[in-house]
């Protein structure tokens, strides 16, 4: 290995490092309680280490929520190749839910936390959290074309749906399910969305 690309390397272990730092900390403590000499002491560093790496602590924000829709896109992906597109939107739905179980700090980074999403959107292109919506509306457009969620508009039953499933995954990962037995709420949640699919995918046309 070269000087260049172990300098390289370590370059990217220290962001990611920061990044994992910061992502522990906005899950623990929220993003307005966290500031970049926090990050930094977690990671046993400066706070000026931390500002070759990023602008701020609403980059480093960004950089989470690119990597988190990135996670999720990746998750996916296989399940938008199903060529059936009814059986593609369960796959797309269920698999959505298994990532924000199986990614919950990045979940909540991306869909929950308190955040100034709306700077953080205007300073840079949202490229995964944009694609990630694509797939669903595209996914929704074909099921429009077999005849489900007639008279509602593409953009509009993609988000009904998506926000259903947040809605799971929200109670599970805030723990706000404690009316049921914990050793059974993801089986509960999983069966909701079987419910949920099955009747809203069985609608006539």
């Amino acid at each position: 290995m070269t000087i260049i690309d172990r300098k390289l390397r370590e370059k990217q272990e220290m962001r990611s490092a920061i990044l994992e730092a910061a992502k522990d900390l906005f899950a623990e403590d929220g993003f307005q309680n966290v500031s970049i000499r926090k990050i930094a002491e977690k990671i046993e560093y400066s706070p000026a280490t931390i500002y070759l790496y990023f602008k701020d602590k609403d980059a480093i924000l960004f950089d989470l929520h690119n990597e988190g829709f990135r996670k999720l896109f990746t998750h996916q992906r296989d399940r938008a190749k199903v060529k059936d597109p009814v059986q593609r939107l369960r796959g797309l739905l269920e698999g959505y839910l298994e990532f924000a179980l199986d990614e919950p700090e990045y979940y909540d980074l991306m869909f929950m936390l308190f955040t100034p999403l709306p700077k953080v959107i205007k300073t840079a292109e949202w490229r995964f959290g944009r694609r990630a919506f694509r797939m669903l509306t595209k996914t929704v457009s074909e099921c429009q074309a077999l005849g489900l969620f007639k008279g509602t508009r593409t953009e509009a039953a993609a988000l009904g749906l998506w926000s259903s499933v947040h809605g799971l995954a929200s109670l599970l990962i805030r723990q706000r399910a404690s009316m049921l037995p914990d050793n059974e709420q993801v089986a509960f949640a999983r069966e909701a969305l079987d419910m949920f699919n099955g009747h809203l995918l069985a609608l006539p046309a």
